[in-house]
């Protein structure tokens, strides 16, 4: 990767992101040096510029930043760096720097569920209970996401909250499966929910 360490100094800032939840956790400076170590060990390292020397996240806490991949901006002089945490990525104990909490959002999950259903279809693992919807085809699948459907309802009218949810998540489990089926992603139906939402949509 070409960088343009000459603009600032010898030094470009290093945004650091959570790969899954997206969420800042704190900006960096990395030299050409502290760049290759990243590079080299998966471990982001950075040049001090109060100490004026090399330092890695986490070698003395063991709350490493351990990279998923690097980018870098239009300029070639600032880099978007996306981890895994170990840990708290401030010094203070909290997650961010600016005293925020990184955690992930439960509507992210379905994304994250959906890939996983994804890679059952295309593995097809003997044993797996998705395997065996994918095997007995959409009619199917169709028929578990109404029968799950109807017992949401049911808890919903005469049951339990607990109970209700408990169906509901049976049941959209079983919609993502046959959205999967279909080659039809989560996103497409929240994407259509989000154009209904915007001012003058119309049924269509």
């Amino acid at each position: 990767m070409e960088l343009d360490f000459d603009k600032q100094g010898g030094l470009i800032p290093a945004i650091i992101q959570d790969a899954d939840t997206r969420q800042v956790l704190m900006l960096g400076y990395m030299n050409r040096e502290s760049y290759d170590r990243t590079v080299a060990t998966g471990k982001a390292t950075f040049w001090s510029r109060s100490r004026q020397a090399l330092w890695t996240k986490g070698e003395t806490s063991g709350n490493y930043l351990n990279v998923v991949d690097i980018k870098k901006d239009c300029d070639s002089d600032t880099l978007l760096v996306r981890v895994h945490p170990d840990g708290p990525a401030c010094h203070t104990g909290t997650d961010t720097c600016w005293g925020e909490k990184n955690e992930k959002k439960p509507l992210e999950f379905l994304s994250e569920l959906q890939d996983f259903i994804e890679r059952r279809h295309e593995e097809m693992p003997d044993g797996s209970y998705t395997t065996s919807l994918f095997r007995d085809g959409v009619n199917r699948m169709a028929q578990k996401v109404g029968e799950e459907a109807l017992e949401m309802v049911i808890e919903a009218t005469g049951g339990t909250t607990d109970r209700m949810i408990y169906e509901g998540s049976d049941m959209l489990y079983h919609l993502i499966v046959l959205l999967t089926a279909k080659g039809v992603r989560i996103e497409d139906l929240a994407r259509e929910l989000q154009e209904r939402h915007a001012p003058g949509w119309k049924k269509h």
